[in-house]
């Protein structure tokens, strides 16, 4: 991006963004600079991705007009800490509303692959249309600016995630990479194939430890499209640490934003896998198909349970101080580290263990790295082979698919293999299509077609309102368990007011891990692009987005009945939970009204403009 300041240096039309569109059938290529036509355009990621979204009109994910948008963020490639993110949009495979149309969405991935891609000369690359047979983009820098070439790209198929990335390493000196596994190339059987960008850590040691675009399909847009994977080869273009951006960093890798990812050695809670323990205190994990039965069993995935059968070791994407990454390693006979295993999370940990009977690290970690090798996203993955083991266990003597059942870890592996081949698509396509052609969809874990992450709807009444998966897109999950407030009042102003304001890194490039505050994102872009905006403006354009995100639903047929639970929520409360049930439909009606009678008037202001 470039700025061209006359007086104002809050003027959005003063920034140039570049970008590259193109035409995968003719291999033609566009580059542009484009002026900003608004703050959103500025900051980028999905703010900027949804209103070039918002001039399409698509009725399938799968054709030719669905854009796959890969851009950054403003402070992507920028000297402020995790600003590594890149972002990957289109209209999802997997997230539909009822009447069967396409709803937007992004995912967003980190390390260098961002960096990499804003130092080739561009901020944005748009694939349109479709090649005609399997290719692999090279974009380069060079002295006459951004160069993109099209590679064949035979011999990347049937090739895993971690396969096609050390390929491409040893063909492709001082890059980074975006690749899609056997999931994305079975597109038609798989909506929730992903993609996956490449690290240091995995190109210096050779372990697959990808960083993943992984919600809503954007691996399957990108393998209808048939883009196996993109190169972003530039030098590294690091400037000079300004005293100003060394203060905001040392504030995001030591301060309380980033405490719950950090260490404990270094003053943190220890990474997403620490949320186990304060939520089954309440008995708030779930457990076979996100119904706790109370049993303790979710303690035996506790860290302190795990880790002294193995070496965990805390790591980090590049240039990040917070080492939110939990390695898992075999352990040696003299204690030493091993092999590379997986890398824990709280999500892809309980949705492929606990939540379907599972209590065995070993195996959680066998079902974690299959489907990272295979491409696909461990929560759309995880909550469907829930629901099959759920509906096996409720018709014994009528079993779907390979009757798998809770506990059951070898079928486990054969649906993940099934899903990403193309033997199960019933699987790889999703809970929402899977649930509604059993008629069995009460207990079908999903809100818009979007399968949850790992925490209970009977605590989040906000799940409806995420724009694209219940916790990157809402901070609404974890309020039960860490505010106990179960009153109208404050779930309609959580919702409306500081949930959706989680979106914010998601324009700016940042990772929602170092809880940069507001403050000092407008310090970053200041002393970063010397561009000025006051944290009140910055807000008011993350919520514009947000809104505008919402009216994208609806202008793809979400109605009020999209916007709702689980009806086993309502009909069967959990009685193991450790807080009496509060999401009735009464209260849930309530909440919606309320929730409507604000956000109403903003999407009508977004369609007027």
């Amino acid at each position: 991006m470039r700025t061209s300041f006359n007086g104002s240096r809050s003027d959005p039309g003063a920034v140039v963004y570049t970008r590259a569109t193109i035409d995968l059938a003719s291999r033609d290529v566009r580059i542009d600079d484009v002026p900003c036509r608004n703050l959103e355009d500025v900051l980028g990621g999905f703010g900027r991705s949804f209103q070039i979204l918002a001039e399409r009109t698509i009725t399938h994910a799968f054709t030719p007009d669905n854009p796959l948008i890969v851009n950054t963020g403003m402070l992507t490639a920028s000297n402020v800490m995790t600003g590594l993110r890149t972002y990957f949009s289109a209209y999802s495979p997997l997230k539909v509303s009822n009447k069967g149309l396409p709803a937007a969405i992004w995912s967003a991935g980190s390390c260098k692959f961002g960096p990499k891609l804003k130092w080739t000369g561009l901020d944005e690359v748009i694939l349109e249309g479709r090649a005609d047979v399997p290719v692999y983009l090279v974009i380069r820098h060079s002295e006459e600016g951004p160069r993109i070439a099209f590679e064949p790209a035979g011999d990347l198929l049937g090739l895993t995630c971690h396969e096609k990335i050390m390929w491409l390493r040893d063909r492709y000196a001082d890059a980074h990479f975006a690749a899609i596994g056997p999931a994305g190339e079975r597109y038609e059987d798989c909506y929730m194939a992903s993609v996956a960008l490449s690290t240091e850590n995995q190109l210096r040691s050779g372990d697959d430890k990808c960083r993943w675009a992984g919600r809503g399909g954007m691996g399957a847009v990108m393998g209808y499209k048939r883009v196996l994977a993109i190169v972003a080869q530039a030098p590294d273009r690091i400037t000079k640490l300004k005293p100003e951006i060394r203060d905001i960093n040392k504030a995001a890798s030591s301060g309380p934003g980033s405490r719950k990812f950090r260490e404990k050695d270094k003053g943190g809670l220890g990474g997403t896998w620490s949320n186990y323990e304060p939520l089954e205190k309440f008995h708030f994990v779930p457990q076979n198909n996100f119904r706790p039965t109370g049993d303790g069993k979710p303690e035996l995935m506790f860290r302190d349970h795990v880790q002294p059968q193995f070496v965990v070791k805390a790591e980090s994407c590049f240039r990040c101080g917070i080492n939110c990454h939990k390695n898992v390693y075999e352990k040696n006979a003299d204690g030493t580290r091993g092999a590379f295993l997986a890398k824990f999370d709280y999500e892809p940990v309980n949705l492929l263990s606990t939540n379907i009977g599972i209590h065995d690290p070993r195996k959680a970690a066998a079902l974690i790295s299959l489907v990272d090798r295979l491409g696909m996203d461990n929560i759309s993955l995880g909550t469907t082979i829930s629901y099959v083991m759920d509906y096996n266990e409720r018709h014994p003597g009528a079993p779907i698919l390979n009757g798998a059942r809770f506990g059951d870890f070898d079928k486990a592996r054969e649906l993940v293999e099934g899903a990403a081949t193309g033997r199960f698509p019933e699987v790889g396509r999703g809970v929402k299509r899977l649930s509604e052609s059993l008629g069995e969809t009460g207990y079908a874990m999903h809100c818009k077609g979007l399968e949850f992450p790992a925490y209970q709807p009977d605590t989040n009444p906000g799940y409806p309102w995420a724009i694209a998966g219940g916790h990157m897109s809402m901070a609404t999950y974890m309020a039960l368990a860490l505010e106990g407030n179960t009153s109208l009042d404050y779930w309609a102003s959580l919702i409306t007011e500081r949930g959706l304001y989680f979106v914010r890194d998601d324009l700016l490039g940042l990772c929602k891990f170092a809880g940069v505050t507001a403050d000092h994102a407008v310090e970053g872009l200041k002393h970063e692009s010397g561009f000025e905006v006051t944290s009140a403006e910055l807000l008011a354009a993350v919520r514009r987005a947000f809104v505008r995100a919402l009216w994208l639903e609806r202008k793809q047929g979400y109605d009020r009945s999209d916007y709702t639970l689980p009806s086993e929520v309502f009909d069967r409360p959990n009685p193991n939970l450790g807080v009496p049930p509060f999401v009735t439909r009464e209260f849930f009606s309530q909440l919606s009204d309320r929730v409507w009678a604000v956000f109403d008037r903003e999407i009508d202001e977004i369609a007027r403009a």
